[in-house]
């Protein structure tokens, strides 16, 4: 059963307070209304769209932390982020990421988002990519969101950091990557 307006607004802010990165197709099915009606809520209550508080949490959690990056030097946007432990960074797939024949994406763009992510995790001034070995699992196509989880593995024997990086667009992995690390920092 549908919730009066003024209800269902109250419950749409307490949700999206809770779950800032909540879909509007996910507060649709929630609230059995359509993604238009979730909308003209948002806007009527001044909240952004997801893109826009994905941001918005970012740049002012990330900002003070992380220290080898800045935001705009990241493929894609981190949502989460424990500084020589692991990130959590997602890329929308749009027009601009992909092949304009096939409707898939460019590697070199997850590829991005992989190595930004390895890089940013990384608790030290400078970090630069030493070498990687990269696997791409399945083509990933426009519309498709990617999510990256990097995960540092430790050091080496050549004193490189290892962060292990796999995509994935739902539950699929898309792409798995190990890189290797250069940074000054000893270690962790």
């Amino acid at each position: 059963m549908r919730q009066p307006k003024m209800k269902r607004q109250k419950f749409l802010r307490e949700t999206i307070d809770r779950m800032p990165f909540i879909t509007d197709e996910a507060l649709a099915k929630k609230f059995g209304v359509s993604i238009q009606t979730i909308r003209l809520d948002r806007m009527e209550l001044a909240i952004p769209e997801l893109r826009e508080r994905i941001k918005t949490v970012a740049t002012s959690q990330w900002n003070e932390t992380m220290r080898t990056l800045a935001p705009e030097d990241v493929i894609g946007e981190i949502i989460d982020l424990d500084l020589g432990e692991r990130a959590i960074s997602i890329l929308d797939i749009k027009p601009e990421h992909i092949f304009t024949q096939k409707n898939i994406a460019r590697g070199h763009h997850l590829f991005g988002q992989a190595n930004s992510l390895a890089v940013a995790v990384i608790d030290d001034e400078l970090a630069l990519t030493a070498k990687s070995n990269v696997k791409f699992t399945r083509q990933v196509k426009q519309g498709e969101r990617v999510v990256a989880k990097a995960k540092v593995q430790g050091e080496n024997d050549k004193k490189l950091t290892v962060v292990q990086v796999e995509s994935f667009v739902e539950k699929e992995i898309v792409f798995t990557g190990k890189f290797y690390m250069y940074h000054d920092k000893e270690v962790y």
